[in-house]
């Protein structure tokens, strides 16, 4: 089993920035596609950005040149920058991770807000 736990959110003016970071903890072996997701009220789940263990990056096209992923894999952390924040970067984010056999987990999520 792994565990995720996020931290980092909280409240933010438009335009400010933000860094979520996420720890897995437990059997962290064979990780390899770590992820960041955000849910906003009402809306679907979305995917934010991936990073894969090779360091290979994905962004969704809303937080391009705006959001920076990154990990360090011998701690197994995974870090999401936030800058120039919108309002609608309002949500609540979440870490994934997969492994190598396909089994998914997630975090529990951490709330950013941002307010206009």
């Amino acid at each position: 089993q792994v565990q995720l736990v996020e931290s980092g959110g909280g409240l933010v003016q438009a335009g400010g920035s933000l860094t979520l970071s996420c720890a897995a903890a437990g059997s962290t072996f064979a990780i390899n596609t770590m992820a960041w997701y955000r849910q906003a009220a009402g809306k679907q789940r979305e995917l934010v950005a991936t990073i894969g263990r090779p360091g290979n990056i994905n962004y969704a096209d809303s937080v391009k040149g705006r959001f920076t992923i990154s990990r360090d894999n011998d701690k197994n952390t995974v870090r999401l920058q936030m800058n120039s924040l919108k309002p609608e970067d309002t949500a609540a984010y979440s870490c994934y991770a997969n492994r190598y056999s396909g089994v998914v987990y997630w975090g529990k999520g951490t709330l950013v807000t941002v307010s206009s």
